[in-house]
């Protein structure tokens, strides 16, 4: 395909900076010339049909249209296009043919957060969104402990979830985590005053690591961030606790509120900069966490040292252990086996470019074989939750629940508790399960 990508090339296409604190990155005018000239490309392409619904939205409206082309699409349409994007970067990093360096220059999900940036500094968002997105604000009310059971309670009864679903439109279905007051930063409150270690460097790492708890696995999956400390000290690796945190942003950019990821990045920043400094790695037990400071905010201040600092020292934590393994300091002193393993391998692990290192590791076990599923939960974090999404986004977890049902595997794991969750919501016979979780009990520990 002329202009395409090296032909052979493992490398990564070219990911441009986001141009956002500029005026036209807002404007209508261009902002709307841009998704008609993208559109029409798509049309013309359609591998992406497969993915997220954003595309099969697109190609229905211009197939029904009078023209059968982009130019016979309203313009009010491109938002339905909008809103079924949630930026997983899938039809980027493995389908389009078209990214940069080809001339045509295609950043289909940057050109959607585009959109979704536009739309919010113009108009905002409904209340429901905005709360979803609310992550730090939510939890911190939501984990007070007077406060805690009676949102469990309401998350988990029938009669209030409807109530939700019509007064919010939160879908009654949804899987929605529970909240815990006694959070990951409260057990293990120990490593906020880590001081001076001794650190076990290797060739690849520094052997010291700073875990970014991040909003989920400190209120929603404690456990999690517990176990991935647990095994990270068993590999003899120190760890530490950022002084404090906000949430990565993940979840305002998918928004669209860029000034509410650059209030977030204010916080962060300085801190796990200056841990770095110090000597510290750090980690994120969510992919989509990883994610934010390996590319997004990267991509939006690809002129700051300090956000480039912490890219540079952001591991996914399986990542981090097979570089171990790697370099001969990894401990593979298993003490029982897995068995099989189905894993489902989220979007936002496999766009960082790592390849399948939760499945390596785990493989690593005596006895467990592991059976890799490199397809959508079609979860997001809002997406599924939304009541008008969320039975496209079960149609979009369809395969991988097929699959699993197929596959008699002993466990079920993902690297994205909320993909899990999605995926085994009506499966009696598997838990939704992290692969740290199940590399902690492999050790024995």
């Amino acid at each position: 395909m002329s202009g395409g990508r090296r032909e052979g090339s493992l490398e990564a296409p070219t990911r441009h900076p986001l141009d956002w604190q500029s005026e036209e990155f807002y404007d209508e005018g261009p902002l709307f010339d841009e998704l008609e000239r993208v559109f029409d490309i798509c049309h013309g392409c359609r591998r992406c049909f497969n993915l997220c619904n954003a595309f099969p939205t697109l190609f229905d409206a211009v197939d029904e249209s009078e023209t059968m082309e982009v130019d016979g699409v309203p313009k009010e349409v491109y938002w339905d296009v909008v809103d079924h994007c949630y930026i997983c970067d899938m039809c980027y990093m493995s389908k389009c043919p078209y990214v940069p360096p080809h001339e045509w220059n295609i950043d289909f999900p940057h050109l959607m957060l585009r959109a979704k940036a536009a739309r919010f500094k113009k108009q905002g968002a409904p209340v429901r969104d905005k709360m979803l997105a609310a992550t730090d604000a939510v939890g911190k009310l939501a984990t007070i402990p007077v406060v805690v059971k009676a949102v469990n309670a309401v998350n988990r009864g029938v009669t209030s979830r409807k109530l939700l679903e019509s007064t919010l439109g939160i879908h009654h279905k949804a899987p929605i985590p529970e909240y815990h007051s006694k959070t990951a930063r409260k057990r293990l409150a120990r490593l906020r005053d880590a001081g001076d270690v001794t650190p076990s460097p290797s060739d690849n790492t520094r052997g010291k690591v700073a875990l970014f708890a991040t909003c989920y696995g400190n209120r929603n999956k404690p456990e999690i961030d517990e176990d991935l400390v647990a095994v990270f000290e068993h590999n003899g690796i120190p760890m530490a606790l950022a002084e404090k945190e906000k949430c990565c942003g993940m979840a305002k950019l998918e928004l669209g509120d860029l000034n509410a990821v650059d209030k977030a990045k204010q916080v962060n920043i300085p801190i796990l900069a200056a841990m770095v400094d110090a000597g510290w790695d750090i980690v994120t037990p969510i992919p989509s966490c990883t994610l934010m400071f390996k590319q997004e905010l990267p991509l939006m201040y690809p002129d700051d040292a300090d956000v480039l600092k912490v890219r540079d020292a952001m591991y996914d934590p399986f990542e981090y252990l097979m570089l171990r393994h790697k370099d001969g300091v990894m401990n593979t002193d298993f003490k029982f086996p897995l068995g099989k393993v189905s894993y489902q391998v989220p979007c936002h692990t496999r766009v960082q470019n790592i390849g399948l290192k939760t499945r390596d590791l785990l493989k690593l076990v005596p006895d467990t074989t592991v059976e890799a599923i490199e397809r959508c939960s079609g979860h997001d974090g809002t997406y599924a939750v939304k009541k008008e999404f969320h039975e496209v986004s079960k149609k979009i977890a369809r395969p991988v629940v097929n699959k699993l049902k197929r596959s008699e595997a002993d466990h079920f794991v993902s690297d994205c508790p909320m993909a899990a969750d999605q995926i085994v919501q009506d499966l009696d016979d598997y838990d939704a399960n992290h692969p740290m979780s199940l590399l902690r009990k492999a050790y024995g520990i």
